[in-house]
């Protein structure tokens, strides 16, 4: 089999991702853990319909505790894909949306769960497959 120089670079620079044993993650990889990560996905997937308060995030992606949201936010706020804008008002208002980085990122998070959505019907069928040939050799 013969493998393109594009295939080879594309390995490469997943291998450039992973770290041995007491050295430092690198760059690339915090990032695609901070959008990839169970939270960040649903945040970038519901912000890319609109801006919205905390507590209404909250409730559109359900099942996140208030600390694990913070957190997310947090993070996705310093890599710079979510924006935090505070209104001076009594009560404090804080609205959160995506920014031009944090709308490219959804973009390929939308691509993937669009994916997943057209494929669950085949990935459900290879799960069944595997735990019969699993149960048949226990």
């Amino acid at each position: 089999m013969t493998v393109s120089s594009e295939e080879r670079a594309k390995v490469s620079r997943v291998r450039e991702w992973t770290t041995g044993p007491g050295q430092e993650m690198c760059p690339q990889r915090l990032v695609l853990e901070h959008v990839t990560s169970r939270w960040g996905v649903l945040v970038l997937l519901v912000l890319e319909e609109r801006s919205f308060r905390f507590s209404e995030l909250r409730r559109e992606i359900g099942g996140v505790s208030e600390k694990m949201l913070t957190q997310t936010l947090q993070t996705l706020e310093r890599d710079g894909v979510v924006h935090r804008a505070a209104q001076p008002v009594i009560p404090p208002r804080v609205d959160y949306s995506l920014t031009d980085l944090g709308r490219e990122a959804a973009a390929q998070v939308r691509a993937l769960s669009d994916w997943t959505e057209r494929s669950l019907d085949r990935v459900m069928q290879a799960r069944e497959r595997y735990d019969a040939a699993r149960a048949a050799t226990s």
